[in-house]
């Protein structure tokens, strides 16, 4: 079984972040909550060329933390992991903390 995957052309991999489902003190939060649906990226493709031939690199890279659009991505399981494959034009933003 493979250990590592490397998307092809513009695409990302990404382990979702999940949120807490109760707080610190202890009081269960409903499932759908105003939080970010966000994830940290795995591994990104070499890029894509446009209709010009023209080289367009991955907007993202490994690490960064993103915004993901709801729905979308196609799910990977990789070992006991699952990881979301993302088309690069799909991914909303990095988010940063400052």
């Amino acid at each position: 079984m493979a250990k590592r995957l490397i998307p092809a052309f513009s695409r990302v991999l990404v382990e979702k972040i999940i949120p807490p489902s109760k707080t610190n003190s202890g009081i269960l939060l409903p499932e759908k909550t105003s939080k970010l649906i966000s994830g940290k990226v795995v591994a990104v493709g070499p890029g894509a060329r446009d209709v010009n031939g023209k080289f367009i690199p991955v907007s993202v890279k490994e690490g960064d933390t993103v915004l993901l659009p709801e729905y979308g991505g196609a799910e990977v399981k990789l070992g006991d992991k699952k990881y979301h494959l993302y088309d690069d034009e799909s991914i909303l933003g990095t988010l940063h903390d400052h």
